[in-house]
């Protein structure tokens, strides 16, 4: 695609896309008229001049080329408006801020702004212990209720216990949308002979071409445990229909792992490891490695999401492509995504009012603008961002999945724990120990103890 710059109008469903997928949250059909019984009503300080001098410590995990870029850029925007707010920035990757978050929540001397993953997993313990503030009130006093649609909220809304995904006070806020879908080497699949597929069919046809060829299928490292997550889902998608997938996703009572859609798509995958489509060594190749390896030319496709958007950029230009996952069995092409990581205030912070107003100044109008400039996709207003070349295909594709409703959820918002049951189950099934009705069948047995049958 050329770099020529346009402006993106057509791409207004953009924030439509994350609708798509929140419409089939539980409780969903909220329209934030209950924001009052949250705690809306109570008084917000918005002149931060008066809360003197402090230092806010924010936990992030954008530590990517783009994202950390942004996050700097906003820092010193805030700092610069706010002179008496000194922002102490601490970088986590995403499995790092995973492991030590929860002991720094219930800390007395907690971060005043975190990045908590928005799963039952993570936030919804977290929400379920009293470890986070609910926004309601800091929403109500900063226009969230307007500025984010209803469905973007409720993918970080919970209910006071935590059990209830989708409703109740809202917890946090993302500044990107996030898709996963499919990257590829331009000049490979042109020295192929092969066009971006667009269905099952053209795309197994094109992994058999790329093997036959001597060429890597697709790059792939599983030694993070989240990275077979989108792999398996990617896979997934193509056999079954995107209700299924959002009922499983959401962990809704009556799905079962073992439709036989399920069985075919696990077979299938199974089918690509044995055929050796996959990183050789996959299973001990740490994620950043493995983009890093295609970027260098190693592998015709890479499963990914979104947030490699920059660094993919920045990386290979115009020889970089992205598109939707092909149409399988549905007709559609089904994508997994959804918002990024929110950020939220934990209940111990020392300076929860500093802290919305972070919050608010790093997800306002302009912070989506810096968002756009720094090579990502933000989570509203794509449609007023200028963009080219690869970001422009990933605008593109996140708009045609908002107006095509093909978004389907993370497989692990389903249970509080399944986050750990499905990827190390993933890591066991592609590793070959565990067969396909094992994997299965392990899945089945907690989702049905979890969500009920």
């Amino acid at each position: 695609m050329s770099r020529t710059t346009r402006k993106l109008a057509r791409f207004a469903a953009a924030a439509t896309a994350v609708a798509l997928v929140a419409a089939c949250a539980p409780g969903s059909d909220d329209d934030g008229d209950d924001a009052e019984d949250n705690g809306a009503s109570a008084e917000v300080e918005t002149d931060l001049e008066d809360l003197g001098d402090v230092t806010l410590v924010v936990w992030d995990q954008e530590v990517r080329g783009g994202q950390s870029e942004q996050i700097d850029e906003l820092n010193q925007a805030f700092e610069e408006e706010y002179p008496n707010i000194t922002v102490d920035r601490v970088s986590r990757s995403t499995d790092d801020l995973r492991t030590t978050l929860r002991l720094a929540l219930t800390d007395d001397d907690a971060p005043d702004v975190v990045q908590a993953n928005n799963s039952r997993t993570e936030m919804g313990q977290y929400v379920g212990s009293g470890l986070l503030e609910p926004l309601d009130a800091y929403a109500d006093t900063y226009g969230w209720f307007e500025r984010f649609p209803e469905s973007v909220r409720s993918l970080a809304m919970y209910s006071d216990d935590g059990e209830v995904y989708g409703d109740g006070a809202l917890y946090g806020l993302p500044q990107m949308g996030e898709i996963v879908g499919l990257y590829y080497s331009k000049p490979k699949l042109d020295e192929l002979g092969i066009d971006p597929p667009t269905t099952y069919d053209e795309f197994v046809a094109a992994l058999e071409t790329a093997d036959d060829a001597g060429e890597l299928p697709i790059q792939f490292g599983n030694l993070n445990p989240f990275a077979g997550i989108h792999e398996y889902g990617f896979v997934q998608n193509q056999f079954l229909d995107a209700e299924t997938i959002r009922n499983l996703g959401f962990g809704r009572p009556g799905s079962s792992w073992l439709e036989p859609e399920s069985i075919e798509a696990t077979e299938t995958i199974m089918s690509w490891v044995d055929d050796g489509y996959f990183t050789d060594g996959f299973a001990g190749l740490d994620y950043d490695d493995s983009w890093q390896q295609f970027t260098q030319g190693e592998g015709i496709f890479l499963v990914a999401g979104t947030w490699l958007l920059a660094d993919l950029d920045d990386a290979m230009g115009e020889d970089v492509g992205f598109v939707l996952p092909p149409a399988g069995a549905s007709g559609q092409r089904l994508v997994t995504g959804g918002i990024s990581i929110p950020f939220a205030i934990p209940a111990n912070s020392a300076n929860k009012e500093a802290a919305a107003a972070y919050i608010d100044f790093i997800t306002n109008a302009d912070a989506m603008t810096t968002v756009a400039e720094a090579g990502n996709l933000p989570v509203v207003d794509a449609d007023q961002q200028e963009a080219s070349g690869l970001q422009a295909e990933v605008f593109e594709a996140w708009g045609q999945a908002g107006a095509e409703d093909l978004l389907v959820p993370y497989l692990d918002y389903a249970t509080p724990t399944f986050f750990d049951t499905i990827t190390a189950a993933i890591q066991d099934l592609l590793g070959g120990q565990r067969d396909p009705e094992d994997f299965l069948n392990h899945l089945e047995t907690e989702y049905l103890e979890q969500v009920g049958g």
